[in-house]
């Protein structure tokens, strides 16, 4: 008899991935945590922290439209800024507690950031390159004029009051513990979902768009509601990371989510590789950090850190990782792989 994979079964190596990975994920968390918790990281730092893990969304939602779908998009921030002013204006006036009404606005933020998506997505997506570049990045100006212009946005002096994600009274470090629990598992939840898609049949799809769309049009996939659906996949998680960074700061500024943070959130996952979300997730962490550690050189900073990124940019054009990604599984594989050759070779001799 023939050994079948039978279909839609894991193989076993993948299941051992998976794990290794859960559990390493699980131990990371806990080490954080009992960092935090014991102060020897403080409030600063986790402060640090807390932004990057929301980066970190930013950044693989965006790879997920502009690296897997090939599709420039300017407007990154402002489904941020959507998000970010949904949840908080349901946490400020809903009347629930706190611990009640923050998740639901998480939730409530990615699904009107989501409609949003589909809004622009629609008339948008049925152009291509410097087109759908412009009209996102329009989208993303007009969101925020929106907003100016809105007395219950708080117009230019910005949406004030927010309520943290713990009830009045509790203590720096329980709030410092909550927030990194949150946006840790969050970043979590957004990398696994858009790593799932990406290896299903409706993320080859959307990766055969983004190499050939006439090509992949005539073998019978639906590029239109692909590139929809990723786009609205996008908006929905930059939806989730804009309701984590108003309860994180407390304070809304328009200004905040302009042209700028959306070609920052780009220039993430430009470094990090287009195509490749452990890129996405590595260009956030150290672009996150590095204006931190450049804080000393407080005249030269700006400078210095163009500077990294035009030297990245040069020697590495596709960015850290290209379009591949890191493996744990693979890495020991190899590393086992080399040593049995050296044994085997030794004995040779």
């Amino acid at each position: 008899m023939t050994n079948q994979k039978k279909p839609g079964l894991v193989p076993k190596n993948k299941l051992v991935s998976y794990a290794v990975n859960l559990v390493l994920l699980v131990a990371a968390y806990i080490l954080f945590f009992v960092l935090i918790g014991s102060g020897v990281i403080n409030r600063y730092t986790s402060g640090i922290m807390t932004t990057m893990f929301i980066n970190i969304i930013l950044t693989v939602s965006l790879n997920l439209v502009s690296g897997f779908l090939g599709q420039l998009v300017l407007g990154h921030a402002g489904f941020m800024s959507v998000g970010a002013y949904t949840a908080a204006l349901f946490t400020l006036y809903s009347g629930l507690p706190i611990t009640i009404a923050f998740p639901i606005g998480i939730v409530l933020a990615g699904v009107v950031a989501a409609v949003f998506g589909v809004i622009i997505g629609v008339p948008a997506l049925r152009l291509r390159g410097d087109y759908l570049a412009i009209i996102t990045l329009g989208f993303g100006e007009i969101i925020r004029v929106i907003i100016l212009a809105c007395d219950f946005t708080g117009g230019a002096k910005g949406l004030r009051g927010i309520p943290t994600i713990l009830p009045q009274g509790s203590d720096a470090t329980s709030l410092s513990l909550a927030k990194y629990s949150y946006v840790f598992w969050l970043a979590v939840v957004t990398v696994a979902v858009i790593w799932a898609f990406v290896r299903s049949r409706h993320g080859r799809a959307v990766i055969a768009i983004r190499e050939d769309e006439i090509a992949a049009e005539a073998s019978g996939i639906h590029t239109t509601y692909y590139k929809l659906f990723a786009f609205v996949m996008a908006a929905f998680f930059a939806g989730v990371a804009g309701s984590l960074y108003a309860h994180h700061i407390g304070v809304l500024d328009p200004s905040k989510f302009n042209f700028d943070y959306s070609v920052e959130i780009l220039l993430m996952a430009v470094l990090g590789g287009l195509g490749s979300i452990t890129g996405s997730i590595i260009a956030a962490i150290v672009l996150t950090i590095l204006p931190e550690f450049l804080r000393g050189f407080e005249d030269y900073r700006m400078l210095i850190y163009a500077v990294i990124l035009i030297i990245v940019m040069l020697f590495k054009p596709s960015g850290l990782m290209g379009q591949h990604e890191f493996s744990l599984s693979r890495l020991v594989s190899r590393l086992t792989a080399k040593r049995a050759g050296g044994v085997k070779q030794g004995k040779g001799e």
